[in-house]
């Protein structure tokens, strides 16, 4: 464990949201502030297609959640649905960098949440995200 927390920047920790679809991807990490959620991994077999580069489903999938939790924790931590999502891929991230989700709350209302993501792998922009999300009943 102290060599995978050596591989993972400051300010992360492991994540504390599990489901079945994250699971096969741990370890995830999280990094929570005042506005936002931040995720984040190290690349590796378990998230890359065959030609070796992290599958976009996967930056999809992850850019959802950390958006939707943002999102939640703007609204007064209630559960959301998505609504919305977009992914416009940018460069192509690769096995061994530190992927990393950034999300923004744009917009809080009522009922609906927007948010956006700028995915990161190591230093390059490789994917942003827009997402609208609505309270659960």
């Amino acid at each position: 464990m102290a060599e995978e927390a050596a591989d993972v920047p400051d300010g992360f920790a492991r994540h504390w949201r599990k489901s079945g679809l994250t699971d096969p991807w741990e370890p995830l990490y999280s990094r929570r502030t005042a506005e936002a959620v931040f995720i984040g991994l190290r690349a590796g077999p378990a998230h890359s297609n065959s030609r070796g580069f992290v599958h976009g489903g996967l930056i999809s999938a992850l850019a959802d959640n950390a958006m939707g939790l943002s999102c939640g924790h703007a609204l007064g931590n209630v559960r959301l649905v998505t609504v919305n999502l977009t992914v416009e891929f940018i460069a192509a991230a690769k096995q061994g960098q530190w992927l990393e989700i950034r999300p923004k709350v744009v917009r809080v209302g009522s009922m609906l949440c927007f948010a956006t993501a700028e995915i990161f792998s190591d230093d390059t922009l490789c994917a942003r995200a827009n997402a609208i999300f609505r309270t659960a009943k």
